[in-house]
């Protein structure tokens, strides 16, 4: 399957002039304009809501934030990086060889993601983050016997006793909490080295959607992504929460199973089922994963093949079954997480689903970007003129997240909670003109900068 990404002549009638942008480009701008609107009047209602005294519970709708400008030591680096990535990114994304190109890729995202981290300082912004008495790592001097932790888990998740799991922990499933626990005895205990590894790993999506690109379209198609997907908006949040952390384990699953995919023979199925087990353990990191099941599938109709389903299938089932042998059942801690959700004093019981439902857009709105918003766009608007690759993932990561809101699990936070699906959506930018990228890549980097210099964000 192969994938050229051209410039299409503006039709006829139409011609660009120095006082008027291209019919196209006006398209971008009123989509990025109609976005900056969701956004603006979800933090008007937010605010009149919260001065009724509406339990919105956040300090800066539609985001988990409050107003608070400052700077930082990332403050020069995180400007640098997004003035290398966007005026040389995509030449370089364009020349470099596909190996060390990925590479780099990495590299980037792990600057960019480390410099907006450090904005608020290495231990406001890193070492502390998931060190607080909510989060995984409060859980750790009340874990022994990991066999006993698991076949246990279920039961504490919801009651709120003095045994009950501590919110991030009973949120999700035991794997997130095991992570941390595994990390800690293995000799890197604390928020510092928890917060480092957790967004080093996060900064690795744009290699693993990289790769996914490439062995279902074309590298160009990917290469042409690169760039994007380094300069992601929604990096201030995978620096540092384990959600992105969250979005990596997926993407490489996906990455794994796709290369798979492309290849015929026993390799092939053996790399299937590596990406198999990767999927079945992101299920245990984050219910809200099982929405993710589409990837896959759009996996299987991009190669036509339905054989890396099955095989990827099987590497799943063994990680369900392990899980599930070692005392943990997946769906019971599911319907536990929706008693808990909804207990008295729980946030989701509090926020208001009105709002919500249509305020969480508005803040994965701020996770995509401007460039994002135009790449959609333009994907809506002409879907057949684009790469079906870009079409059947990023409809895919859309999808997931229209249930997840619509399903009213997803109350707020889910500028961190629905990076796994933003990560899917991003490759759309790469229907933008050539000649406008370095536009549209400051866009997104000037974003990102705002939010962490004037808000200071939980995660």
């Amino acid at each position: 399957m192969t994938t050229v990404l051209r410039d299409r002549p503006e039709p006829a009638g139409e011609p660009p002039s120095a006082t008027r942008p291209p019919l196209r480009l006006r398209g971008d701008l009123l989509a990025v304009l109609a976005a900056a609107l969701l956004v603006t009047a979800s933090s008007v209602v937010g605010w009149r809501l919260i001065d009724a005294g509406v339990p919105v519970l956040v300090g800066w709708p539609p985001l988990l934030a409050s107003w608070l400008p400052h700077v930082g030591p990332g403050t020069v680096p995180a400007v640098l990086v997004a003035l290398l990535v966007a005026l040389g990114g995509p030449a370089v994304a364009r020349r470099l060889a596909w190996g060390p190109l990925l590479g780099v890729a990495y590299v980037a995202s792990a600057a960019w993601t480390f410099a907006l981290a450090t904005i608020d300082g290495w231990i406001v912004g890193v070492a502390e983050r998931l060190a607080t008495p909510t989060e995984y790592l409060a859980e750790i001097p009340r874990t022994g016997d990991i066999s006993v932790f698991l076949q246990t888990f279920a039961d504490r998740i919801a009651g709120l006793t003095p045994d009950t799991l501590v919110t991030h922990s009973s949120g999700h499933p035991p794997a997130a909490t095991l992570f941390y626990v595994l990390l800690d005895r293995a000799g890197f205990p604390g928020g510092e080295y928890a917060g480092a590894v957790t967004a080093a790993i996060g900064a690795s999506a744009v290699v693993a959607v990289a790769i996914t690109l490439a062995a279902l379209g074309d590298r160009d198609l990917a290469r042409a992504y690169l760039p994007f997907g380094v300069l992601f908006p929604g990096a201030v949040w995978v620096g540092v929460s384990a959600d992105g952390m969250f979005a990596a384990v997926l993407a490489w699953g996906v990455a794994l199973l796709a290369v798979g995919a492309a290849r015929r023979g026993l390799l092939g199925h053996l790399v299937c089922v590596a990406g198999g087990v990767v999927l079945g353990l992101s299920l245990y990191l984050s219910y809200g994963l099982v929405l993710a099941g589409l990837l896959p599938v759009a996996v299987a109709l991009l190669t036509r093949r339905a054989a890396p389903l099955l095989t990827g299938g099987l590497g799943a089932a063994a990680v369900v079954a392990a899980f599930t042998l070692a005392g943990f059942w997946w769906y019971e801690g599911y319907e536990q997480v929706k008693v808990r959700y909804y207990q008295v004093g729980e946030y989701g019981l509090l926020r208001p689903y009105e709002y919500w439902v249509w305020g969480n857009l508005a803040a994965l709105v701020l996770v995509l970007g401007p460039a994002v918003i135009a790449g959609l766009r333009r994907a809506a608007w002409r879907p057949r003129a684009a790469p079906v690759v870009l079409v059947a993932l990023g409809a895919a990561g859309l999808v997931a997240v229209l249930v997840a809101d619509l399903s009213g699990l997803s109350k707020s936070e889910v500028e961190r909670i629905w990076l796994p699906f933003a990560v899917w959506i991003v490759p759309l930018a790469a229907l933008l003109p050539r000649p406008s990228w370095r536009w549209w890549l400051l866009a997104q980097a000037v974003l990102a900068l705002a939010i962490n210099h004037l808000l200071a964000t939980v995660w």
